[in-house]
C-alpha cells in the first residue's frame, strides 16, 4: 500500500535527484571552460618550438657566412701581399683580377651577414615575446584551473550531502523503483511525480480512464502514467476546477531508453498517414 509517506518521500527525493543531476553536469562540464586556453597555450608553444627551429637554421648559416668571409678576407689578404713578389704584367694583371674577385665575393658576404643577422634579431625578439606570452598563459592557466578545481571540489562535497540524503530516503523503496523515478526526472524536467484530479494527468494533461484513476486512488502500488511516464498521486479537485485536455508532453514508460527514437517513429507514422490520404 502507497502511503502519504512514500509520497512525500518521493517529492523529497525528487527535488534532491534533480539537484543532484545538476551538479553531476556542472562537475562534468567545468573542466571544458579550460580548452580554449589550453589549445591557445598548445598553438603558443608550437609556435615557439618553429621559431626556435628558424633560429637555428639561421645561426648555422651566420656561422657558415662568417667563415666564408674570413676564408675570403684571409685570400684576399695574402694576394695583395703577392703583389710585392710578382715581376711581369701577366703575372700582375692576373693577381689583380683574383684581389678584384675576392673583394666583390667578400661584400656579397658582408651583406647576407647583415641580412642574417637583421634576420636574428628579429627572430630573437619573437622569441623572447613567445616566451613572455607562453609564461603569462600558464599562470593564468594554473591559477584558473586551481580556482575551477576548487569549485569543483565545493560542488562534490554538496553532490555527496544529496547522495547521503537520497540514500537515506531510498532506504526502503524498490531500486527499480528508484532507477526508473530517476531516468524519469531527467527527461521530464525534474518533475517526475505529479497529481492526478479528477481523472487528468496534471504532469501532461491527459484525461485518463476511470478505472485507473481509481487504481491512483486506492493506491495499492505506484502508478505510472500511461502517456508521460510520471509517477500518479491522487488528489481532489478544487471546486470549480475543470479538468482538460492537452497533448503536449506525452510519452510512454516503457520507451524511456530511447525517448528520440519514439519522436522519429511518430514522425514517420505522419508520414504515412498524410501519403494514404493522397
Amino acid at each position: 500500500m502507497v502511503g502519504q509517506n512514500d509520497l512525500e518521500k518521493l517529492q523529497e527525493l525528487q527535488e534532491i535527484i534533480y539537484e543532484k543531476i545538476g551538479l553531476e553536469k556542472n562537475i562534468k562540464e567545468i573542466p571544458k571552460l579550460l580548452g580554449t586556453q589550453e589549445e591557445m597555450l598548445v598553438r603558443l608553444k608550437k609556435t615557439f618550438i618553429d621559431k626556435n627551429a628558424d633560429y637555428e637554421k639561421v645561426k648555422s648559416e651566420e656561422i657558415d657566412l662568417k667563415n666564408k668571409l674570413l676564408e675570403t678576407e684571409s685570400l684576399r689578404e695574402k694576394n695583395e701581399k703577392n703583389m710585392e713578389l710578382v715581376t711581369t704584367q701577366r703575372e700582375i694583371e692576373a693577381l689583380d683580377k683574383e684581389i678584384k674577385d675576392l673583394s666583390e665575393k667578400e661584400q656579397d658576404h658582408r651583406k647576407a651577414l647583415q641580412q642574417k643577422e637583421k634576420f636574428l634579431f628579429e627572430l630573437d625578439n619573437q622569441i623572447k615575446e613567445q616566451t613572455s606570452m607562453i609564461e603569462q598563459n600558464e599562470t593564468e592557466l594554473n591559477d584558473r584551473r586551481k580556482k575551477i578545481q576548487a569549485e569543483i571540489s565545493e560542488k562534490q562535497k554538496q553532490l555527496d550531502i544529496l547522495k547521503k540524503k537520497e540514500s537515506k530516503l531510498t532506504e526502503n523503496l524498490d531500486a527499480e523503483l528508484v532507477f526508473k523515478f530517476e531516468r524519469i526526472i531527467k527527461n521530464k524536467m525534474g518533475v517526475g511525480i505529479v497529481a492526478i484530479k479528477g481523472n487528468v494527468c496534471h504532469g501532461c494533461h491527459m484525461i485518463l480512464p476511470v478505472q485507473f484513476a481509481n487504481e491512483v486512488r486506492i493506491g495499492e502500488d505506484f502508478v505510472f502514467c500511461p502517456y508521460c511516464s510520471r509517477i500518479l498521486f491522487y488528489e481532489e479537485s478544487s471546486e470549480g476546477e475543470e479538468d482538460y485536455f492537452n497533448t503536449e508532453d506525452t510519452g510512454a514508460l516503457s520507451d524511456l531508453d530511447d525517448i528520440e527514437e519514439e519522436d522519429d517513429d511518430d514522425e514517420e507514422e505522419i508520414v504515412n498517414i498524410d501519403s494514404e490520404d493522397d
